[in-house]
C-alpha cells in the first residue's frame, strides 16, 4: 500500500459539486493499493498514519501525531499511486489492485482508523473528485508498506 501524507490545515473533497468529505487540521492522505498488498500492509499504513510525528511541538520541532494535536483524517483512494512510468509516455497501472479488492482494502483501512477514535472522512471511492486542500508547511511524505522507497 502507499500513501501520499499531507499535513493540512483543511482539506475536502467533492463529487459533482457535491462535498463528500472535508476536515479541518490534520492530515489528508491519497491512498494506493497495489495487487500485492494484504491486511498487514493496511495495519502497516494505519499505524504509520497514526504515528507520524509531522506535527509541531511547542518548540517547533516536528514532534506530535495527528492523534496528539486532535487532528483529522481525509482518505482518498487513488489507484493511480501504482501508476508505472518507466517505459512509454502512457503509464501502466498493472500493478495496482482490481477495483473490488482495492474497495475492501480501503474500506478495511478506513474501519482500522475509525476505531482509533480519530474523526475519518473518505472521497467516494472509483468518483471522479475533486480534491481541494490547504498544505501546511508544506509537509508532504511518501509512504510505501513495501518499503520500496
Amino acid at each position: 500500500m502507499r500513501g501520499v501524507v499531507q499535513r493540512v490545515k483543511s482539506a475536502a473533497v467533492r463529487v459533482e459539486n457535491q462535498t463528500v468529505g472535508q476536515i479541518g487540521v490534520g492530515l489528508m492522505v491519497l491512498i494506493g493499493i497495489g495487487q500485492e498488498d494484504n491486511r498487514d500492509d493496511v495495519k502497516w499504513l494505519a499505524d504509520k498514519i497514526l504515528n507520524l510525528r509531522v506535527f509541531e511541538d511547542d518548540q517547533a520541532k516536528m514532534n506530535l501525531s495527528v492523534a496528539d494535536v486532535g487532528g483529522e483524517l481525509l482518505l482518498v483512494s487513488q489507484f493511480t499511486l501504482f501508476g508505472d512510468c518507466r517505459k512509454g509516455r502512457r503509464p501502466s497501472f498493472s500493478e495496482a489492485a482490481p477495483p473490488e479488492t482495492a474497495r475492501a482494502m480501503f474500506e478495511s483501512l478506513t474501519e482500522y482508523l475509525q476505531k482509533t477514535g480519530i474523526k475519518v472522512e473518505t472521497g467516494l471511492f472509483q468518483a471522479d473528485m475533486d480534491v481541494e486542500l490547504v498544505n501546511h508547511g508544506p509537509v508532504t511524505l511518501l509512504l510505501d508498506s513495501k518499503k520500496q522507497f
